[in-house]
């Protein structure tokens, strides 16, 4: 469910219509739902165990508004580098309710964590671990650990999301943990604290969950008798969203919580999450207007201001998104297949191919659906194009939570050595 809803016949964010936001903010513009981040976010944490820390995915979304809203709602944050944490902190989320994840953390991020005092360090590999290690020390403390374990666990989810099967970079191999928990005991620096596992991203099939929970369920039992004392139990994040209305949807969070129960209901460790796209995806939609429509001899392209370089999902990974008209069509509207691109000078600047869509002119406005995971943290300025501004609504009052740039701020980031200005 979320907040987007036609009223008046005009798209609209809670009661702040898209039309007036296109015209005060200008298009492209990324718009989010105070409201469905709210929702999201209670849903989900009324379905897990209520001790359990729900950190949020920075990387999905890493806005300081719509952070600040999840952490005002008890939220922590899941970071994956030394700027997220920065993001994180500046949004008021407290440093015990932030976790680190990431296969490449540098020195310099663990000393910046490590200074702040954050919750733990979901650890990757042995030379993470060692370096670790020899920075806590240094800063005469110990740094908290839950070591990532790779279950081998296929998620069946695009491949560029898996991240639990023995191919990928992620974790450890599930065969060689204990293992690297007896190492990490061995480290003064280090405080073992608990295991972590995530397998994947966009996951609509709950059995790969029950799959890897259960294995590493085991896991902590075995680490047990080993000695360690593991108390915590980070399961990641991934659970799928829909990103098409007709399709069968996802697994609700209810049934996810459950799984989780039975998994871990003997363990007594306090429970970590990670979910990003569960939470955001569908709390924001990219407002666009149609610049032409052109007839192609094999297509009707209906070219818009938005281009991949403010949301790259469709190029990346081949996303669906929904795309709707922000003026609702009339029952029984003539409906055209449009070839949805954007402006950039790339064939993949693709939003839809052959989408049926009502049929559409120029300054038209449309509405990209379920935008807000990985649409705005993931743009760039490719083309010299300044990204799409960001605006939060709350019930009727909206603000621009991250400014447009102009072309003078693109290029006054780039500076001329002083063998060019001679």
């Amino acid at each position: 469910m979320n907040y987007f809803s036609y009223q008046n016949g005009v798209l609209s964010a809670e009661s702040v219509s898209l039309e007036t936001l296109a015209r005060e903010v200008g298009t492209p513009f990324y718009c989010y739902s105070s409201e469905t981040l709210t929702l999201h976010y209670k849903v989900f944490s009324e379905a897990v165990p209520k001790d359990s820390l729900i950190a949020f995915s920075v990387k999905a979304n890493g806005n300081l508004a719509v952070l600040k809203t999840l952490g005002d709602l008890g939220a922590g944050a899941d970071v994956v580098s030394g700027g997220e944490l920065k993001k994180a902190r500046a949004a008021g989320i407290p440093a015990e309710r932030i976790v680190f994840s990431g296969v490449g953390k540098t020195r310099a991020e663990m000393k910046l964590a490590l200074s702040e005092r954050i919750y733990q360090f979901n650890v990757e590999s042995e030379p993470e671990l060692e370096l670790l290690n020899i920075v806590a020390l240094e800063m005469k403390t110990c740094a908290p650990v839950c070591v990532r374990i790779n279950p081998d666990v296929d998620a069946k989810t695009h491949a560029k999301i898996t991240t639990g099967t023995a191919e990928t970079k992620f974790g450890i191999p599930f065969v060689h943990a204990r293992e690297i928990y007896k190492k990490a005991a061995s480290l003064k620096g280090i405080e073992i604290v608990g295991v972590d596992v995530h397998i994947g991203s966009q996951i609509t099939d709950l059995e790969p969950f029950g799959a890897a929970f259960a294995r590493v369920a085991e896991l902590v039992k075995d680490l047990r008798i080993d000695g360690h004392a593991i108390s915590r139990l980070d399961l990641g994040g991934g659970l799928g969203v829909p990103y098409e209305r007709n399709n069968e949807p996802p697994p609700d969070p209810e049934a996810y919580g459950r799984i989780v129960k039975h998994a871990t209901a003997t363990l007594g460790c306090r429970l970590v999450f990670e979910p990003g796209r569960l939470i955001a995806a569908n709390a924001g939609v990219l407002v666009s207007e149609v610049i032409y429509v052109k007839q192609g001899d094999a297509k009707t392209f209906l070219i818009i201001d938005a281009g991949m370089n403010d949301l790259i999902r469709p190029a990346m990974y081949d996303a669906y998104h929904e795309i709707v008209p922000v003026r609702e069509p009339a029952p029984g509207a003539p409906r055209i297949a449009y070839d949805v691109v954007g402006p950039v000078c790339e064939t993949s600047d693709l939003f839809a191919a052959d989408r049926s869509l009502p049929q559409l002119k120029s300054g038209d406005l449309v509405a990209i659906l379920t935008a807000g995971a990985y649409g705005a943290t993931m743009s760039s300025a490719y083309n010299a194009r300044p990204p799409a501004p960001e605006v939060l609504v709350k019930g009727d009052e909206w603000g621009i939570v991250r400014a447009r740039q102009d072309h003078d701020d693109l290029i006054a980031r780039d500076h001329l050595p002083g063998w060019l200005t001679s």
